[in-house]
């Protein structure tokens, strides 16, 4: 149980996403290489994810690595690559009922590493917990670009009719469509953007933002949160009067 007793238990949000944000900073500003940053927030990640399923949060999504993140040195990538590699941890999630999948451009992704999260998927699949969802060489302009693609040629076929394309058809053809809209979207190391994640699907999200690198995000942190998330009145465009 949470030791923050401002958590209402009943009011846990069903989707946490998080930009997981300050490796690189955090490591720096002790004097190391970027990677002992990287292999620090690699263990930040295995306690908020059993914070999260203990709580009963129903999907978390983390924002592990972006297409954009292609541009790093090739080094740092190999370097992601490998502890991406090493971090999945499939007797943690087995222990814990959490089913794994992921979303983005895995082609992309080394073959290695494609059959090894392949293989986490399938054994998971069985989980009756949280799913953890690891958006990987995703970005948002990349989704709805390839949903866009699919409507277009299904214009071109005539399955579908130009004036049938609703925001909901739309969603149906995102990678996240197996799941729901976040409810909040946690930024650790003081950025104050979305830096393309997302985009769509946030549209309504409750945003939190901290100035805390992600290796020293701790489930004390992560109780803040949800602590924040709980004090805020979600009207989807309505008035209080019409949610009350």
């Amino acid at each position: 149980m949470p030791e923050d007793s401002q958590i209402d238990m009943n009011r846990i949000p069903k989707h946490v996403a998080i930009i997981m944000d300050g490796n690189g900073r955090w490591a720096k500003l002790r004097g190391q290489e970027r990677s002992e940053g990287h292999r620090a927030g690699v263990e930040t990640v295995k306690n908020i994810i059993e914070v999260a399923a203990r709580l009963g949060v129903k999907y978390l999504t983390l924002y592990t690595f972006s297409s954009e993140n292609w541009n790093r040195p090739s080094s740092e990538v190999t370097t992601l690559m490998g502890l991406l590699f090493d971090s999945i941890q499939e007797d943690l999630l087995l222990k814990n009922g959490i089913r794994l999948k992921t979303i983005g451009d895995l082609n992309k992704l080394p073959e290695s590493l494609r059959e090894k999260l392949d293989k986490c998927i399938e054994d998971t699949s069985v989980g009756e917990g949280m799913t953890l969802v690891l958006a990987l060489s995703y970005s948002s302009y990349w989704e709805i670009t390839e949903a866009t693609k699919q409507l277009a040629a299904m214009v071109c076929k005539g399955d579908v009719q130009v004036n049938d394309i609703s925001p909901e058809l739309l969603s149906q053809h995102l990678a996240t469509s197996f799941m729901p809209n976040p409810d909040l979207l946690i930024r650790t190391g003081g950025e104050v953007r979305l830096s393309n994640f997302l985009l769509w699907q946030s549209a309504y999200t409750e945003l939190y933002f901290c100035d805390i690198y992600w290796p020293d995000f701790t489930k004390e942190e992560f109780y803040k949160a949800i602590a924040n998330f709980q004090k805020r009145e979600r009207r989807f465009g309505k008035t209080s009067e019409q949610i009350n």
